[in-house]
């Protein structure tokens, strides 16, 4: 297939756009690289450097789909400054969406978020079917362009699918997570391991868990790129659906941090502090979906996702 790639120079655009090549696909990357890295561009693939807005002048009949990975992310950063967030998430998926219906394109997987589920009243794992409440307006700005989604497949004929992400992490194939400023728990932790910085913070260790702390749902970042794959074959056309991607169990932050002591042998002190306002104690993915009508299925588990963003992160440290 000809594909286009919104976001291909970001963590998980790299590895995308990878696997696509790799397959034989003809990939085009569309990102402005205000996140992303020039050098995560999967090579075989064709980077133009725009925003969404660019997609009207980038696709044209010869495309089969889209793979929509470009969004602004920062929950944080949305409740500070909600604008930009609707601007981009919703405002440039709304262009994305009409230059791909311009040019007959009928092929579209997106990039969603376990945040649209918000503050779930459960500890079990979530389903799809699960009420959709976001708490902040990242998640809300991502369910938003579910309901374009279903819009456009019910009155332009759009095989679209949205994958809900859980937390990603671990490198494939050279690509791991570089963002700035980070985030993310386990490159966090890894940072201490390497030097980088003298300790990392475990926010919260009164929740109502086993030992305390909050309990996530982690997915490698291999197995989440190869769901794309699966959701562009299975894009029916007039039909929206939506999956669940995550490795089907939770561990604690306590859980990951003894992973990362364990693979990387550094002692990785932390400091405690309070729980961040609005964090659900636990976020656990229901992935029987995408098991039965993708014919997903996660494959490696906490130790290997820590080790393989573990290499990545010596490799830098080697360049560097």
């Amino acid at each position: 297939m000809k594909l286009l790639v919104t976001g291909g120079a970001g963590y998980v655009g790299g590895v995308v756009t990878a696997l696509l090549t790799g397959a034989g696909h003809e990939v085009t990357v569309l990102d402005d690289l205000s996140t992303g890295h020039r050098d995560a561009v999967a090579p075989g693939a064709i980077l133009v450097e725009g925003d969404l807005r660019a997609a009207t002048d980038v696709l044209d009949p010869s495309f089969d789909g889209v793979v929509h990975l470009a969004a602004r992310s920062l929950v944080s950063e949305s409740v500070r400054d909600p604008g930009p967030y609707w601007e981009t998430n919703v405002g440039g998926t709304l262009a994305l969406l009409e230059a791909a219906r311009t040019h007959g394109v009928r092929r579209l997987v997106f990039s969603s978020t376990a945040a649209t589920y918000g503050d779930p009243p459960t500890d079990a794992p979530l389903r799809e079917t699960d009420p959709a409440l976001p708490t902040n307006p990242y998640g809300a700005s991502k369910l938003a362009v579910d309901h374009l989604l279903d819009g456009w497949a019910r009155s332009h004929g759009l095989g679209a699918v949205s994958l809900r992400y859980f937390n990603v992490a671990g490198a494939h194939l050279g690509f791991g997570e570089r963002h700035e400023p980070e985030t993310h728990l386990i490159p966090n932790l890894l940072r201490v391991a390497s030097g980088e910085i003298p300790h990392a913070s475990v926010l919260g260790t009164d929740y109502p868990t086993p030992d305390g702390t909050a309990v996530r749902d982690y997915l490698h970042v291999a197995d989440l790129a190869g769901a794309h794959l699966a959701a562009l074959e299975h894009a029916a056309p007039g039909t929206h659906r939506v999956f669940n991607l995550g490795g089907g169990t939770g561990s604690s932050v306590r859980e990951v941090l003894a992973a990362v002591r364990r693979v990387t042998g550094h002692p990785v002190p932390v400091v405690e502090e309070p729980r961040r306002a609005g964090d659900p104690a636990v976020l656990v993915a229901a992935v029987d979906r995408a098991r039965r009508e993708l014919g997903w299925e996660p494959t490696r588990g906490l130790d290997e996702i820590v080790a393989d963003a573990w290499d990545f992160t010596r490799a830098g440290e080697v360049s560097r």
